[in-house]
């Protein structure tokens, strides 16, 4: 009988502990096995640390109500999306260190640095997939920190990947399709069912998809099977699947990666084309400094972690700092 009972016990603290570490973005299965082994001390330990980890938040959030007043009063326009002193570190490794800046609604912004420095990792902290070490990133005034990555792209927030994400045996109207997922609403039952509001939202999708791919010039690839498209394509459908989730925000990482000369200047045209005609907010990771440079509205330097540089393109270029760290000097 104590047996059970001591089993029982493990189980509830294990929950526990499986719970709070969710909650918090920790590892949930190690604390859930500690729970039931050691369950009070455990418990114990993570609510300590939970507790801390608010006082963070509460610090980092003060000091983010605190410049978004200053904006208020000063009659500047507040951010859409605001990254504060936002550290990654893998190990003893820092990717990146205490990185700050603001990107503002219907604004392209170009993040630019050397490889290794931060870019990637600091795209994968907007998506989620990466949790910051330190810091803190507020779209319209939330964090978004406490979101869950499947539950990203609801809130606005729409990628591209430097690597081609796709499923490479669907069809490329099917890859389309996926990314209206986070803007339907459905059940198991409804679906199996086929119930006429199933019928009627997937007609409505199958309609937004066909736009797309008439926007992008994708309609004589519709059902062509994306692993067999030029890798220029490929980049173009990955694009539709992210406007196919409606974000405020879209990130693109290394877009003109594999391109030629004239893809390149056929991409920045419809980067822009997207800002104004679908009033969307472009964060633009890229290698290819003549795109960026061209599109951008502002600009931010990253370098072995740490922001370098931030401005217009013709400051971010004139910086010294840049030239000698990213664009090269005359003593190199």
């Amino acid at each position: 009988m104590g047996l059970v009972f001591g089993i029982l016990l493990g189980i509830l603290f294990a929950s526990i502990c499986w719970s709070m570490a969710k909650k918090k973005n920790r590892n949930a299965g190690l604390w859930a096995v500690l729970g039931f082994f050691f369950s009070i001390p455990s418990t114990i330990v993570l609510a300590c640390l939970s507790a801390l980890d608010s006082d963070e938040d509460v610090l980092e959030r003060e000091r983010f109500e605190a410049s978004q007043a200053e904006l208020l009063a000063s009659d500047k326009e507040l951010p859409l999306l605001a990254v504060r002193n936002v550290s990654v570190v893998f190990g003893g490794i820092v990717a990146l260190n205490r990185v700050s800046f603001d990107m503002h609604e219907g604004k392209i912004l170009g993040l630019i640095g050397p490889n290794g420095a931060g870019k990637t990792t600091l795209f994968n902290c907007l998506s989620r997939l990466y949790q910051p070490s330190s810091g803190d990133i507020f779209m319209e005034g939330k964090s978004i920190l406490k979101r869950q990555p499947h539950r990203i792209a609801e809130i606005g927030i729409g990628r591209t990947f430097q690597n081609v994400a796709l499923f490479p045996n669907l069809s490329v109207m099917d890859n389309v399709r996926v990314g209206t997922h986070a803007r339907t609403h459905s059940d198991i039952v409804s679906d199996s069912l086929k119930l006429p509001a199933v019928r009627r939202s997937e007609a409505e999708i199958n309609k937004k998809v066909h736009e797309i791919l008439s926007y992008l010039n994708l309609e004589d690839v519709a059902h062509t099977v994306v692993s067999g498209l030029p890798f220029g394509t490929q980049k173009r459908v990955e694009l539709a699947r992210a406007l196919a989730a409606e974000p405020k925000i879209l990130l693109l990482d290394e877009p003109a990666g594999g391109l030629n000369h004239e893809e390149v200047h056929v991409l920045g045209d419809l980067i822009r084309r997207i800002r104004d005609d679908l009033k969307m907010t472009v964060l633009l990771v890229e290698h290819h400094m003549g795109l960026v440079m061209s599109i951008a509205d502002h600009v931010v330097a990253l370098n072995f972690g740490r922001k370098l540089a931030e401005g217009t393109p013709a400051q971010v270029q004139a910086d010294p700092d840049v030239i000698k760290a990213y664009l090269g000097s005359k003593d190199q």
